[in-house]
């Protein structure tokens, strides 16, 4: 089976492979959760659209190769964040990346994806783990897997494929959900703030 392009959650809010289209909605989702996003994010740096429509050129390829599935978090056309299913922790396994903008935080929105995603990525042949990795200073990540009921099951220093980030300390944390052990979450999402 084939990771779908799009997935409607509740509130309005959709999980969307992302496109070179949306470029300009990338961007400005960035630029405004600048602030948000650095003390973790150290690819948060600002950037053109054409620079910012070269990464999702590349995000495509790798999506249509077989490798990673990234999508945007959409509330109607304002891109809420952003979503991926990566393969870098084996054969068997993805481990889900994420971000939420700056105003759109505190909202459930990244739990409502990551459980979706989770559930995408044990309907695909071969998965039978789905982690999360953050670093241990990062709060507001750990909320989600812990949210979720994945198992804290590592703690490691920063991968070296990654520069460090203001905030970070450097000890990232892996949490652990097994395709047997996954129920999904039945909860609705709050209505969207206006």
């Amino acid at each position: 089976m084939a990771a779908p392009e799009r997935i409607d959650l509740d509130g309005g809010l959709v999980l969307r492979r992302w496109r070179p289209a949306d470029a300009e909605a990338l961007n400005l989702a960035i630029d405004e959760s600048l602030e948000h996003l650095r003390p973790f994010m150290p690819w948060a740096v600002p950037a053109s659209v054409e620079e910012r429509r070269a990464i999702l050129a590349s995000w495509e390829q790798e999506w249509d190769a077989g490798g990673d599935l990234i999508y945007g978090l959409f509330l109607g056309p304002v891109a809420a964040g952003s979503f991926g299913l990566h393969r870098r922790i084996g054969p068997d396994g993805l481990e889900i990346g994420y971000w939420v903008h700056a105003a759109h935080t505190r909202q459930g929105y990244a739990s409502a994806a990551v459980a979706a995603l989770t559930s995408v990525a044990f309907t695909l042949p071969g998965i039978e783990v789905v982690e999360i990795h953050h670093d241990r200073a990062n709060l507001a990540s750990e909320g989600v897997p812990r949210k979720l009921g994945f198992t804290l099951v590592a703690e490691h220093p920063r991968p070296s494929r990654l520069p460090p980030s203001p905030a970070e300390s450097g000890i990232f944390r892996a949490w652990r959900m097994t395709r047997d052990r996954w129920r999904p979450p039945v909860t609705p999402l709050p209505p969207p703030s206006p």
